[in-house]
């Protein structure tokens, strides 16, 4: 990696710890937010061998515009009109109900950039490991498994997109009989 890269890398990364510097996840730990895309990047690096740069940005700020005070255009002037485009797909509209942003991310999941439907498994990943270690607080496991069930309506919308990521994903699904 030269080193303008890693400078632009660890500039996203701390970019994305200083606008997710006060949330948590809501597990019973309640682990710094910030663990979530650094995560979801490390999923894309070492399990599926992707290391093209927009892709591991767009995932280390994949949650910022969602659930922070950040803006497409701010994204756009740190790090590219092209991560910008990614942080765009893969970004819910908040102002939606909850059961329309739900439907419209199956929709769109096909309609995606094969580099938006990298970030979108790596994620759905990250989210669905999370969910077997631990029960968010104020869930039951009903809403658990409804999660499962929209998980796979989404990732079957990715298929075809990283045969390393989807076997993984699968296996969740299978463990958890949503097949």
């Amino acid at each position: 990696m030269s080193g303008e890269i890693l400078k632009l890398y660890t500039k996203c990364l701390n970019f994305a710890a200083v606008k997710h510097k006060d949330q948590r996840r809501k597990d019973t730990d309640e682990t710094p937010y910030i663990n979530h895309p650094i995560g979801v990047a490390y999923i894309l690096t070492e399990e599926a061998g992707i290391f093209d740069v927009p892709v591991l940005l767009a995932s280390i700020l994949h949650d910022t515009v969602e659930d922070t005070e950040t803006s497409f255009d701010e994204i756009e002037q740190h790090f590219g009109a092209h991560v910008r485009k990614l942080v765009e797909e893969v970004t819910d509209d908040k102002t939606l109900p909850k059961h329309v942003r739900k439907a419209k991310q199956i929709e769109n999941a096909a309609k995606s950039s094969y580099e938006a439907k990298l970030v979108k498994l790596a994620d759905k990943l990250y989210n669905l490991r999370d969910l077997q270690r631990n029960l968010p607080v104020g869930w039951t496991e009903e809403r658990r498994k409804e999660y499962y069930i929209w998980a796979k309506a989404v990732v079957d919308n990715l298929r075809g997109t990283n045969a390393i990521l989807e076997a993984s994903l699968d296996g969740i699904f299978q463990t958890e009989n949503i097949m």
